[in-house]
C-alpha cells in the first residue's frame, strides 16, 4: 500500500469513519494545527537537554494524538469512536499539565514583563510551540464558532498547555547553564 492514495486530489480529506470534508473545513484546521503543535513539541523535546522537560513533552505529545483523533471525528460519530475504544479528552489531560506547572512554579521561576524568545535554542523552540499552541486554541474555538461542537476540555487543555510552554521556556532560560537541573 502506498502513501499516495489520490483521495485528497479533489481538495477533500478523510475523517474517522470514512467521512469526507474539504481540507479547509474548520475541523481540519483545528486538528491540523494540533498536528503542527505536536511536531513543534517534538522539535523542542529533541533540543532540550533537560530530562524532565523531555518526559513532560512526550506525555503531552501522546495526549495530543488523542485530541487529534477526537477532533477528526464528527460529533455524530463520537459515541461510536468511544465504543471502538478511543479515548476522548477529559479533566485528566488538564490535571497532568497543571501538575507540571506546579512543579516548575515551585522553583520560583520569575517571569516579569514580556519575554523575548531566543535566549537559548531550546527555550526558543518552546516559545514556537507555545505560539503554535495558541493558534491551535484559536482554531478549536473557531470550530465551535462555526456551529460545530468543540470540546471545552480541549480548549482549557490548550490554554493550560500554552501557559506551561511559556513557563518552561522561562525555566530553561533561567537554568541554561545547568543541563542537569530538575525542578
Amino acid at each position: 500500500m502506498s502513501i499516495v492514495t489520490r483521495t485528497g486530489d479533489d481538495g477533500t480529506t478523510g475523517l474517522m469513519y470514512n467521512r469526507r470534508v474539504p481540507k479547509s473545513a474548520p475541523r481540519v484546521e483545528a486538528y491540523g494545527t494540533i498536528d503542527e503543535l505536536n511536531a513543534t513539541l517534538g522539535m523542542a523535546r529533541s533540543l532540550t537537554p533537560h530530562a524532565f522537560i523531555q518526559e513532560a513533552l512526550l506525555a503531552i505529545q501522546r495526549d495530543l494524538v488523542l485530541v487529534m483523533g477526537e477532533l477528526a471525528t464528527l460529533p455524530s460519530d463520537l459515541a461510536r469512536y468511544q465504543q471502538d475504544g478511543f479515548k476522548v479528552t477529559d479533566q485528566g489531560f488538564i490535571e497532568r499539565v497543571e501538575a507540571v506547572i506546579r512543579r516548575v512554579e515551585a522553583e520560583g521561576v520569575s517571569y516579569k514583563g514580556w519575554a523575548t524568545p531566543g535566549a537559548t535554542t531550546d527555550s526558543a523552540a518552546l516559545d514556537v510551540a507555545r505560539t503554535t499552541c495558541r493558534r491551535a486554541e484559536r482554531r478549536v474555538h473557531a470550530l465551535g464558532a462555526s456551529g460545530e461542537p468543540a470540546s471545552e476540555v480541549v480548549l482549557v487543555f490548550l490554554n493550560r498547555l500554552s501557559d506551561l510552554l511559556w513557563l518552561l521556556a522561562r525555566w530553561v532560560e533561567t537554568h541554561h547553564d545547568g543541563a542537569s537541573a530538575t525542578p
